[in-house]
């Protein structure tokens, strides 16, 4: 089994990766990954043990998360993870494809065009595809966008894209 393949489940400590290899640079270096690929993260399992635990943490208790009977006769066929607990995986998976060295801070700057085209239900394995558009010079260091896609086992349309904006501050 090539390590692409590997099952990982999620953990709210994080994990070690089983995906592609982890791109490391340093801070002063960031430019260089402008219009590079870093990759594919390893599979993560989606629980009815995750969602549930979302659901308590975010109040988004809604049925189609949570009941399980219920859900067996939605279109479904069975409970759906939230697009919010799928694309909060981004910042764990993409500690484990990058590492940036010599950094003095790094902060999530925020989100862009955010969608959630397919479903993503309990039981399903997703994993996540970065690359790199752009890296802008920010006082004190750079501004990356991450073009994000996570993917369902088995399906071809992703359950979500997404820009994610991290900032890198370095040594002055």
């Amino acid at each position: 089994m090539s390590s692409g393949d590997q099952t990982t489940t999620a953990t709210a400590g994080g994990s070690t990766s089983t995906g592609d290899q982890t791109t490391t640079v340093h801070v002063s270096d960031l430019p260089t990954l402008a219009g590079k690929d870093l990759g594919t993260s390893r599979w993560v399992e989606i629980t009815q043990d995750h969602i549930d635990k979302f659901a308590d943490l975010t109040g988004d208790r809604q049925w189609i998360h949570i009941d399980t009977e219920r859900a067996k006769s939605s279109p479904y066929g069975t409970t759906l993870a939230h697009g919010f607990f799928t694309l909060s995986l981004s910042t764990v998976l993409l500690y484990e494809l990058l590492e940036v060295e010599g950094t003095t801070s790094i902060l999530n700057y925020g989100l862009n065009r955010v969608r959630f085209p397919s479903t993503n239900p309990a039981g399903s394995r997703v994993r996540m595809k970065v690359s790199v558009p752009t890296v802008e010079e920010v006082r004190g260091g750079y501004q990356i966008t991450f073009a994000l896609t996570f993917e369902r086992e088995g399906q071809d349309k992703p359950v979500c894209v997404a820009e994610l904006l991290f900032r890198y501050y370095g040594p002055e």
